[in-house]
């Protein structure tokens, strides 16, 4: 448990580690704007309410009372203190808090992104694993021809040929969150909201339908998400697989008469999954990256709609700069979570021995 616990801690205190360098390189960005655009990021609450306060006015103000004339660390360390303190900014575009509005949009996000990782973990290793266990069969290369196909087409077009499929051609799996008729009576007082997660929250409301609608809008962007990621993971499973076969404790076990199933799922695997937990920590963080863009082809209601809609005219700084530290903030904790599950798995890690 101590090398465990070690490897845990150094894994922790990486964290603020991270965030401070990728909150400085953000910040350092934008100081390389002018203090009147820099300005927006102090935005008062309210202030676009306010018809008799001209624009120019309010920034000049702002640079005075917050100090944008200051050097990098001074402002950067005021800008993050605001952070700590729940201060993300206000945007005048949405007429809300900056964190306010990131957080009633991450449900849909969250909800999005959940089943592509539930969709592609188990599919990417079991898929490697079968073909990596029928090496030059027809499973096999079945399985490399799908790989193949998923990480030659682009997302967004993988999107438009589903959509064009199973919603104009099948009218399957609509896009969006939820249909129209289920929405009115998510709006209403008497549905409670538990999780934030429409299929779950379904359920626990007695609505069924619900949660049926929300599985059938998830359909498509999870499989528009997870296919790229999947054949990745699959990829590398199989090759570890192909690997585990050549080693000695496979001939053994062999040797003892055991039969290839069990060969194959209880020992060769096991082994497999240590380097695919390593695809699985760099899909996940790039699928949470990716998820942002599924969200705009599919109209799926989630944070995406935020950061597209601040692009729109005038550019939201504070919106914009507040979408990049959420979307670290995202990314970090899951990776400290498949850095665990890497240790439990493989003692060389917590040792420090890879």
């Amino acid at each position: 448990m101590l090398p465990l616990f070690k490897f845990l801690i150094r894994r922790l205190l990486a964290i603020p580690i991270t965030l401070f360098v990728i909150t400085a390189v953000l910040y350092g960005i934008i100081m390389l704007a002018p203090a009147e655009v820099r300005a927006e990021l102090y935005m008062p609450r309210g202030s676009s309410n306010n018809p008799n306060l001209r624009p120019e006015v309010l920034l000049n103000q702002i640079v005075v009372e917050h100090g944008l004339d200051d050097p990098y660390l001074i402002q950067y360390f005021r800008w993050v203190g605001g952070l700590l303190l729940g201060d993300w900014g206000w945007s005048p575009g949405f007429r809300t808090d900056v964190l306010e509005a990131l957080l009633v949009r991450t449900p849909a996000t969250a909800e999005l992104t959940l089943y592509s990782v539930l969709l592609l973990i188990p599919l990417g290793i079991l898929g490697g694993g079968l073909a990596g266990s029928r090496q030059n069969r027809w499973v096999d290369h079945g399985f490399r021809l799908v790989a193949f196909l998923a990480t030659s087409i682009p997302s967004f077009v993988l999107a438009l040929v589903l959509l064009a499929i199973f919603y104009a051609g099948l009218n399957w799996f609509p896009p969006g969150r939820i249909s129209i008729a289920e929405q009115f009576v998510v709006d209403v007082a008497t549905f409670k909201t538990f999780t934030g997660l429409l299929t779950i929250d379904g359920l626990l409301n007695g609505r069924p339908d619900i949660s049926l609608s929300a599985l059938r809008h998830l359909v498509l962007p999870s499989v528009t998400l997870s296919m790229l990621h999947w054949a990745t993971l699959g990829r590398v499973t199989r090759a570890a697989m192909i690997e585990e076969f050549d080693k000695d404790y496979i001939m053994a076990a062999r040797g003892r008469g055991l039969r290839r199933p069990a060969i194959t799922w209880r020992h060769a695997l096991r082994n497999a999954t240590v380097p695919a937990l390593n695809s699985i920590a760099l899909s996940t963080a790039s699928l949470i990256m990716g998820v942002f863009v599924v969200e705009v082809i599919f109209g799926f209601p989630g944070v995406s709609e935020l950061i597209v809609a601040s692009m729109r005219g005038v550019p939201d700084t504070a919106v914009a700069m507040g979408f990049a530290v959420y979307s670290v903030l995202l990314v970090l904790p899951v990776m400290l979570i498949l850095d665990i599950l890497q240790a439990l798995v493989d003692p060389r890690i917590r040792e420090g021995a890879v």
